[in-house]
């Protein structure tokens, strides 16, 4: 099935000179989401993966359905006063200005191998983060997983060493 069918172009958003990647048309039909989410499972069935964390909120979306197929816990990285024990924090830059992720202390068991997952790569700098913060908690990096990746913005190298796997590359 070719996932790219079910990503419209939305010129113009959420500014001028941005060609936005929308997803919701693969979100609204259930064959094209369940084939995604089957093919990042395929790949990292048998890895050696002890959690699954996404950044929100559409990382969410991608990872929670794969951490119930791959049979580990989800960890959600949150902006700042969204989780109501004590956390983890890192604040990190970003084209546009600063952000904060935020992740429970018992989020991860030291030496946790998490695979990171978000429904599009481009930049890189928010998977850049999650992969700070899960290695502030004494976490190791099993990978990156995306839906959708924009190459020509190279976020791809950011996340070196780490395997990155995207199922559609722009």
């Amino acid at each position: 099935m070719d996932l790219s069918l079910y990503i419209r172009d939305i010129p113009d958003f959420p500014k001028p000179g941005i060609l936005f990647k929308d997803i919701t048309p693969l979100l609204a039909d259930p064959v094209a989401f369940q084939h995604a989410i089957d093919r990042l499972a395929i790949h990292y069935d048998g890895r050696p993966i002890d959690a699954v964390a996404a950044a929100e909120a559409r990382g969410f979306l991608f990872a929670a359905p794969l951490a119930l197929r791959l049979r580990r816990p989800l960890v959600p990285l949150r902006k700042p006063g969204k989780l109501p024990y004590r956390t983890y924090s890192l604040k990190y830059d970003l084209e546009y200005g600063s952000a904060e992720l935020q992740m429970h202390y018992d989020g991860i068991s030291s030496k946790a191998r998490v695979l990171l997952v978000d429904d599009l790569l481009a930049t890189g700098g928010t998977m850049e983060a999650g992969a700070r913060l899960i290695e502030q908690a004494g976490g190791a990096i099993a990978g990156f997983a995306f839906l959708v990746e924009l190459a020509f913005l190279k976020g791809r190298e950011r996340l070196k060493p780490h395997e990155v796997f995207s199922l559609v590359t722009y």
